[in-house]
């Protein structure tokens, strides 16, 4: 095994087990380890925002509906990253839980209207903030995960 700051084994109990997160035995019944989880995270994240900076610069070209595609797949290929390091069905549990459905709720309703402005309307500003209010909702869904982290933007923005 490889030695170094690439060794993912050495981890150790950085990374948690599947079985921290409510009991999704998803990766035991894959056999996929540690290291296998973090490669197929890190995959589909860079996959995911390689597909959406083509998108982005497909759209910058003109071409609004390859922009949707891409950006679209971009943004399902990186979330789905995530199943890879707490398991999918936990993934899924966890973005309905009360403290952040609404932010998912948006989040997915954002990511269709994105499709909707591109496939029905045609309008690549509405795509644009339609891909804004994405990235405002994944970011307040992602800090539901960290202690604090809402309280601490909300006193930083003015709301706190």
């Amino acid at each position: 095994m490889a030695k170094g700051w690439f060794n993912l084994e050495s981890a150790g109990a950085a990374i948690p087990e599947t079985s921290y997160f409510e009991g999704d035995s998803a990766f035991k019944s894959l056999g996929l380890s540690r290291t296998t989880r973090l490669y197929g995270f890190f995959a589909c994240l860079g996959i995911g925002f390689v597909l959406s900076l083509l998108g982005s610069i497909v759209l910058f070209l003109g071409n609004v509906v390859i922009f949707a595609l891409l950006y679209g797949l971009g943004t399902v290929v990186s979330l789905a990253g995530t199943g890879f390091l707490i398991g999918f069905f936990t993934q899924l549990k966890l973005m309905f839980k009360p403290v952040r459905v609404l932010a998912t709720i948006i989040f997915l309703a954002s990511i269709a209207l994105v499709f909707v402005g591109a496939f029905v309307l045609d309008n690549e500003l509405l795509c644009i903030i339609f891909v804004v209010i994405e990235y405002l909702a994944y970011t307040w869904y992602s800090l539901s995960y960290v202690p604090y982290a809402r309280t601490a933007v909300k006193s930083f923005v003015g709301f706190g």
